[in-house]
């Protein structure tokens, strides 16, 4: 097997680098680590998923106090947008730029927003993107419209938008991945969250897996666990992994790591050698530095007399809030809805008994509170015995407890008298990033505009590490658009 490009994961990155790359005839074989999601019961099941962890993976991770922890991420042909809300959000124009915070500037993109615009707009049609423009005021330039009508909203939800247009805010069409009906055929169940087992979400096994897998020259290989990267004479030059317990190398004249934002950093870190005593493209000693994480919390507004029998209910959104809100103007994030929360789900993360967490389900609209984090170097993945180490220092907190609050006082304010709230852990793997970081200067960066890594010529590396910044939106399309980028210059016979 000798391919032209060997991509290393299937996940956003990999799916969509393959079915860009897969019309040059070119060879390609991507390796999983995973095995295919497969329909079972447990699929829809509340109690199977969020109870009793069914799908988390046996995994254990150790935090910055060497405690283990399950991290949640999963491994299968389409890594986590399996489970993904399928929000297929742009970033906004300004987060390309430096954008001063509560807790900081953000250090900016090494280019503008107008760079990655027409590949946002492919990867819009490539996974159907569902949406309008117009709604929301934040909403960033675009050179087409969605080629879909949104997901309705249930009405339930239609209630709640007109309340909130009555007190003045934007309420927007959440931008979706999603066929509704499809997903619906196979249980009515929300979809976020919950595997994707029948092709209902745009997910990256669903659409840029089956893209790529659709031309001959492509070729998937699971069960692959990859341990380890050879590197000499500023190229890499072997990929080692696992397949049924054998150790087996393969090489290609380019490789793109696409692993997520914590396993592509603790592999190049896994990958040192004498020549590189800190672990391979690590020269600027930035490799899995940086890490970002989503300050989320989850915000349910309840009315007693009201019911909610919504199935899905993540339709809307709202950046009222996203470029400013703060004490001096500063931006604090992005509101939207989530998956509808049964009992069983409420329970599952608390300590309430389940007939009051059936009973606030029964009632409650669920919205999820969204703020940036900012990128620190001391926030960091690290190796410890060969295990994963997660040092996650949390950044631009006040700023996220102040969109709570305000969130909390609009929906008083639009009809709801109770508000519970509750913030998400580090068990949730929300939205990580930045572990890799894009810039035009080698000493600060792990790699180049392009997603080339500035010590080795031959690897790219094409997921959520490479993020800069991590917004404070859902990052899966701008990663699909970084690969469609990423994808057109390697096309043109780039090395």
């Amino acid at each position: 097997m000798n391919p032209d490009f060997l991509i290393l994961g299937s996940g956003m990155g990999g799916a969509t680098l393959a079915a860009a790359l897969a019309p040059t005839g070119r060879r390609i074989v991507i390796l999983e680590r995973g095995e295919r999601l497969l329909p079972s019961p447990e699929a829809r099941d509340d109690v199977a998923i969020f109870a009793r962890g069914h799908f988390r993976p046996e995994e254990m991770w150790l935090d910055q106090q060497g405690r283990p922890f399950n991290p949640g991420n999963y491994y299968h042909p389409g890594g986590n947008s399996k489970f993904y809300g399928a929000v297929l959000m742009r970033y906004r124009a300004e987060d390309f730029a430096p954008l001063r915070h509560m807790d900081g500037t953000t250090p900016g993109w090494p280019f503008g927003y107008d760079a990655l615009e027409p590949f946002y707009q492919r990867a819009e049609v490539l996974y159907r993107v569902r949406g309008t423009l117009g709604g929301d005021p934040t909403e960033p330039p675009h050179s087409g419209a969605y080629a879909f009508p949104p997901v309705p909203d249930e009405a339930p939800i239609a209630d709640l938008r007109r309340r909130l247009r009555g007190i003045g805010l934007h309420p927007a069409d959440l931008p979706l991945g999603v066929d509704l009906d499809r997903w619906l055929a196979h249980g009515k169940t929300p979809w976020d969250a919950f595997p994707d087992t029948c092709g209902g979400k745009m997910d990256a096994e669903t659409v840029g897996l089956a893209t790529a897998l659709q031309h001959p020259n492509v070729t998937l290989l699971t069960g692959c666990k990859v341990v380890r990267l050879i590197a000499g004479g500023g190229r890499i030059t072997g990929v080692d992994y696992l397949k049924d317990g054998k150790a087996e190398r393969i090489s290609a004249p380019t490789v793109a790591l696409c692993m997520g934002a914590v396993n592509s950093a603790a592999l190049l870190l896994a990958s040192a050698d004498a020549a590189h005593p800190q672990g391979l493209a690590n020269r600027s000693d930035q490799v899995g530095r940086n890490f970002m994480n989503h300050n989320l919390t989850a915000v349910l507004g309840l009315h007693p007399f009201r019911r909610n029998d919504s199935i899905y209910q993540k339709t809307l959104h709202l950046n009222d809030f996203y470029l400013t809100g703060g004490p001096q103007g500063e931006p604090l994030g992005n509101v939207q809805m989530l998956g509808k929360i049964s009992g069983a789900i409420l329970a599952a993360d608390s300590p309430l008994p389940r007939p009051l967490a059936n009973w606030i389900a029964g009632h409650s609209v669920d919205i999820l509170a969204m703020s940036e984090d900012l990128p620190k170097p001391e926030s960091r993945v690290m190796l410890r015995g060969g295990q994963i180490v997660l040092k996650w220092e949390r950044s631009n907190w006040e700023a996220h407890a102040l969109l709570v609050r305000k969130l909390k006082k609009s929906l008083r304010k639009a009809g709801y008298p109770i508000v519970l709230s509750k913030a998400f852990d580090k068990r949730t793997p929300s939205h990580q990033c930045g572990t890799l970081r894009m810039g035009a200067d080698p000493a600060s960066s792990v790699v180049n505009a392009i997603c080339r890594a500035h010590d080795l010529e031959n690897l790219y590396i094409v997921d959520a590490s490479v993020l800069p910044t991590s917004a404070a939106v859902n990052p899966a399309l701008t990663i699909a658009a970084l690969a469609l980028r990423t994808a057109d210059h390697l096309g043109k016979g780039a090395p």
